[in-house]
């Protein structure tokens, strides 16, 4: 170590977490990571039971160069940490009984199903990709990795001039119904960007990035679950020297004068020369800071627009399933209604769309033979009072759907359930209002104009993850961890 060598400390090792010690450490830090749970990963945890291995919050891989890219910058490869496939198809839509559509993992197919779907619509697909891609280019290259402390960072004409370009003053949805007006296709292509926590609507025509990186850079499965992904970056800040400590959850930060001195757990107190919290940011700053240190007010949070909440059922089958693949989408209810219901009225939905994911289909691993691992998630507003009785009528609810639109019995072949909604991401992760996701990445919540990840108050104190720059998403939590790591380096070396 350096003599600029200095104690950091990190809460939480979720994405941002472990990619935030990674880069602190190679920068030359002595960096220790503290876990509330008994196990790593955050909301990307793994449990097992029944003999089934699930993955409990992310499932989807998608913008794989980002993932090649944070091993890449310490001179390692993905390959070195855990298999990838390729899904072909990369996810099935169902619109309802016998009307499906799979959506291919080859361009080319792709054009012929949307042209099949609405004449002239693969040339306009074929377009609307084209200029992705240049977002998906200028927005990871310009936006996604600045810091976000002040408009100042896009003020030069280069990056003003893309503003426009990019449409981040135009809604996803009104810039899609200028091109296509298949109610299907718009669906498809809206779908990605729910991702980031808000309707099309309201999110950013920028994000149409989403869709290229949906449809031409692939949706992916790490063998063995998500949770492959959490291992193989927890291995690789442990080959940097970073420490990693299990139910360790943190009580308090210790501040003098405008400086964290002291992170306390149940047990214990860290001297700190650094501090950055990958945990909820509105539990770091609200209940681990006195109230002069911290930079937002209660009712600052409140007026926050939360990505949604999520219910959860993690099913073991006792037979296979048919007629599902691995990632399997159930649009066959008024989106228009359950994003009210999400959004603009919070309430249970009246009839929601859900999402179901089999990933023994793919991977035998997560499942005894013969049997399939199930997974099931109901998108839900945050905030919303959640007890055993809803748990269960939604889950009659949602398995009579998927039964009927499958045609196959599986609710008598459930053989291991356990449910997870809005308390248990209280509980577990100190999730303001129960969110699944984070902030929104609404047009008022983007860039510059989110939660800073610096204190305002507190020199040496960071922010990382889904509540600050640059958002909800696996791939946006792990760039996240860069940023903040060369922020806070460079506070530490002044």
């Amino acid at each position: 170590m350096t003599g600029s060598s200095k104690e950091v400390i990190i809460i939480g090792s979720g994405f941002s977490g472990i990619s935030a010690a990674s880069h602190l450490a190679k920068l030359g830090h002595r960096v220790t990571i503290l876990e509330k749970n008994d196990s790593i990963g955050g909301r990307a945890r793994q449990f097992e039971a029944a003999g089934f291995k699930f993955d409990m919050g992310p499932s989807w891989y998608w913008m794989p160069d980002v993932f090649e890219e944070h091993f890449e910058n310490f001179d390692k490869e993905v390959a070195d940490y855990y298999e990838l496939i390729r899904l072909d198809p990369s996810y099935s839509v169902v619109f309802g009984k016998d009307d499906v559509v799979d959506l291919p993992a080859k361009m080319e197919d792709l054009f012929v199903l949307f042209e099949a779907k609405e004449p002239g619509s693969g040339q306009k697909l074929k377009k609307f990709l084209q200029e992705a891609a240049y977002k998906y280019r200028i927005g990871m290259s310009e936006f996604v990795h600045k810091p976000g402390h002040s408009i100042l960072e896009f003020a030069d004409t280069r990056v003003l001039a893309s503003m426009f370009r990019l449409q981040m003053f135009t809604s996803m949805g009104k810039y899609l119904r200028t091109l296509f007006k298949n109610e299907q296709l718009l669906q498809i292509l809206e779908f990605p960007v729910l991702f980031l926590g808000a309707t099309p609507q309201k999110t950013p025509a920028l994000y149409s990035l989403m869709n290229y990186a949906d449809m031409a850079l692939g949706t992916w499965y790490p063998n063995g679950g998500m949770f492959e992904v959490i291992n193989g970056m927890a291995k690789l800040a442990k080959e940097l020297g970073v420490k990693i400590m299990t139910s360790q959850e943190v009580l308090s930060i210790k501040v003098e004068g405008k400086t964290a001195t002291k992170v306390v757990t149940a047990d214990r107190e860290y001297r700190v020369d650094g501090v950055v919290c990958s945990g909820d940011y509105h539990h770091c700053e609200q209940h681990l800071l006195d109230k002069e240190f911290r930079t937002y007010s209660a009712k600052y949070w409140d007026q926050r627009v939360m990505a949604p909440s999520s219910l959860l059922f993690y099913l073991g089958v006792d037979k296979k399933l048919k007629n599902l693949q691995h990632h399997n989408l159930f649009f066959d209810k008024d989106f228009s209604l359950h994003a009210h219901e999400i959004y603009e009225s919070p309430r249970w939905p009246t009839n929601p769309l859900f999402y179901v994911c089999v990933p023994s289909l793919t991977d035998e691993s997560v499942a005894p033979a013969g049997k399939e691992n199930v997974f099931v998630l109901m998108p839900v507003a945050p905030g919303l009072k959640d007890s055993n009785e809803v748990r269960e009528l939604y889950f009659d609810r949602l398995l009579d759907r998927l039964e009927r639109l499958t045609g196959q019995s599986i609710k008598n072949h459930i053989i291991y359930k356990r449910t997870f909604a809005h308390k248990d991401f209280i509980e577990d992760y100190n999730a303001f209002k129960g969110n699944a996701y984070g902030l929104a990445n609404t047009l008022t919540q983007t860039a510059f104009l989110k939660p800073k990840l610096k204190s305002k108050k507190i020199n040496n104190l960071f922010f990382t993850g889904q509540l600050t720059t640059p958002g909800p998403g696996v791939p946006p939590s792990i760039i996240s961890g860069q940023v903040v790591a060369k922020e806070l380096d460079k506070v530490l070396k002044a």
